[in-house]
């Protein structure tokens, strides 16, 4: 991490140590050891993560007025108060999920057999390594036995082969069993965020410096509109935008290449696509989404059945809505279960946080669950356009990879192994075009050869499929499947953007949902509770609306105020101001950082942005 940045910059003769360096260490140290959020232990090594913020960073650099000397931090960079500190490297990386690590562990291969030393950083805005990281998750091991095939001596925390594969159709109160058509044989059961730590460890072990706790929020050109790097949010700013005491600048972070792999929806990486027209230039279709919320259980031992796997379709989604259900036992009496609603769903009173809640009530279902405590909960958007939504990933200094670029296979429901093979391909490319002087173009050429092209391309017309209601999609996936073989003639075309497909309130009748029973079903705040979410509340929100009066004028009256609807978290609320009349209030505070407000918003009026590093969700066995 940046302490060993700290350390080998010490040793050199630029880097001037003094006693108040020594105190703020120390004064670092200290606040973390009482900070609850910051001090859950890596999962794979039970270590507390060094975890530098940015705070902490910009305390250090600040040592640079007067006499305390720093200045081996960015040799071509004078410090002051007022300029943003600046650190360079060869490899800038946004994101320390699986795309992300895997990106920066095969560089430093590169390096490593070609006796070559380039610097690559990894900033990750989670409070440390897998805090942001959720997925269902039955992990195929394909990219990770090419990245790092001595994994399992390695001890990966990849344990739970896959025993048994079912898939069913619920109705209200019964199952039918379906054939499986998802070929999970040799794959495991595993927590994703606890795999990310334990890749960030094989990062770290290669020489990569990673950053939890760091925001990128803003991409850094040069005069000819080359991406040079990305630069982090300050810290310190109070909600009515004035500087607190505790004010530090943004750090500047410059790559020669830099790889967005922010994960589904990444802010950074969706301005990027805007910018440089990279849909248009790949020639894809809008992307479209789904939201997957999801809770970890501990169940009594007599129920577990480690390697179970089972998904559902059906109840309790209507037939033109598409989803369905996970539920796969994990080791240690754990269950990971979830609902993952398509977001171009209709009806506006539709809470897909409360689907989740009917859903586990299901006798199928409840029997599992009853007498089990709930260990976590989470909620992550995903993306299921696949092949036909794929942009053109290369950008003027660098590419966007993983989930930023959207690679999950929708009928496997499955996109690790895709992500972190793209971060590998990409960090072919960048080694090749810092070392040998060629471009980030190879990249593009790499992907559309690798077997991640030709696995979307044969698993392309399922989710469209969809679009024409649950049994048609069923049977037109099956003809697709068994006799095709996903090679059928024509590739179908998505429908509307998620946020068209919405239809006015008058068009739709109100659901009414039960009360949670606070056995298997819960509110959102004790849900939230489960989260472990954190932020700042005295911080500018980082959900900006475009407009203030769309709430008022239009999302309520003319959609029934969605918003307050598609949230996992009770973000959005309608509260009645000093006249009674409803308006929209924002608690920011509550934000899982799932995006769905970004994607749903019928006139896309909500724009996600990131908070202060270290702020959100901090998951540990998602």
């Amino acid at each position: 991490m940046i302490l060993k940045l700290i350390s080998s910059r010490c040793s050199s003769s630029k880097f001037k140590t003094t006693s108040k360096f020594t105190s703020i260490c120390s004064s670092y140290t200290t606040t973390i050891s009482h900070s609850q959020h910051l001090q859950s232990p890596c999962p794979i090594n039970n270590k507390t993560p060094s975890l530098i913020t940015p705070t902490f960073l910009n305390s250090l650099l600040s040592c640079s007025n007067s006499r305390y000397n720093l200045t081996g931090f960015c040799p071509n960079r004078s410090f002051s108060s007022e300029a943003r500190e600046c650190m360079n490297y060869d490899v800038v990386i946004v994101g320390a999920g699986p795309a992300g690590l895997s990106a920066a562990i095969r560089f430093k291969q590169l390096c490593r057999d070609n006796d070559v030393d380039y610097s690559v950083c990894v900033v990750e805005k989670g409070a440390q390594l897998g805090a942001h990281i959720l997925s269902g998750n039955v992990f195929e091991p394909r990219a990770l036995n090419e990245l790092l095939p001595q994994w399992k001596e390695d001890g990966a925390p990849i344990e739970v082969p896959v025993s048994s594969d079912k898939f069913w159709l619920l109705s209200k109160n019964r199952a039918f069993s379906l054939p499986s058509p998802f070929d999970n044989e040799g794959n495991y059961v595993i927590s994703l965020s606890q795999l990310v730590c334990w890749l960030g460890l094989k990062a770290e072990e290669l020489g990569v410096e990673i950053y939890p706790g760091f925001a990128a929020s803003e991409v850094l050109y040069d005069a000819n509109n080359n991406v040079i790097g990305i630069a982090t949010n300050d810290m310190g700013i109070g909600k009515d935008g004035s500087r607190k005491d505790t004010f530090q600048q943004g750090v500047e972070l410059k790559g020669r290449v830099n790889l967005l792999a922010e994960g589904c929806r990444g802010s950074l990486s969706e301005k990027i696509i805007s910018k440089y027209n990279l849909r248009e230039k790949g020639q894809a279709q809008h992307q479209t989404y789904a939201l997957g919320i999801k809770e970890v259980w501990e169940i009594d031992e007599s129920k577990h059945k480690p390697g179970s796997v089972l998904h559902t379709v059906g109840w309790p989604l209507d037939h033109n809505t598409y989803g369905g259900s996970f539920l796969y036992h994990m080791k240690d009496r754990q269950v990971s279960i979830g609902l993952v609603v398509a977001l171009d769903y209709h009806n506006p009173f539709m809470s897909p946080y409360e689907e989740f809640q009917k859903f586990k009530n299901h006798p199928a279902i409840r029997t599992l669950l009853e007498s089990g405590t709930v260990l976590q909960y989470g909620a992550r958007t995903l993306n299921e356009g696949g092949f036909q939504s794929i942009p053109y990933p290369v950008f003027p200094g660098g590419a966007i990879i993983g989930c930023s670029a959207g690679f999950l296979n929708v009928p496997k429901i499955k996109g690790s192994h895709t992500a972190m093979k793209s971060g590998m391909l990409a960090a072919d490319s960048a080694y090749k075009a810092l070392h040998e002087g060629l471009n980030m173009e190879a990249y593009w050429d790499n992907l559309r050869n690798s077997w991640i092209w030709e696995e979307l391309y044969l698993a392309r017309n399922y989710r469209p499929a969809f679009d024409y209601g649950l049994f048609p999609g069923l049977a037109l996936s099956a003809v697709e499947r068994y006799i095709f073989r996903g090679r059928f003639p024509l590739t179908m075309k998505h429908g509307k953007p998620d946020h068209e497909a919405t239809k006015e309130a008058q068009q739709c009748s109100p659901i009414e949902y039960p009360k949670p029973n606070g056995v298997v079903s819960f509110d959102i705040p004790t849900s939230l509770y489960r989260s472990n979410t954190n932020h700042d509340h005295d911080q500018p929100a980082h959900l900006h609306l475009t407009d203030p009066n769309i709430p008022s004028l239009v999302n309520l009256p003319k959609y029934g105020g969605p918003e307050s609807r598609y949230c996992p978290a009770r973000v959005y609320e309608y509260v009645p101001d000093e006249k009674g009349q409803l308006k929209l209030q924002i608690n920011a505070q509550n934000c899982l950082h799932c995006k769905a407000c970004d994607i749903k918003d019928p006139k896309q009026n909500i724009k996600w942005t990131v908070p202060e590093g270290g702020g959100g969700p901090g998951y540990s066995m998602m």
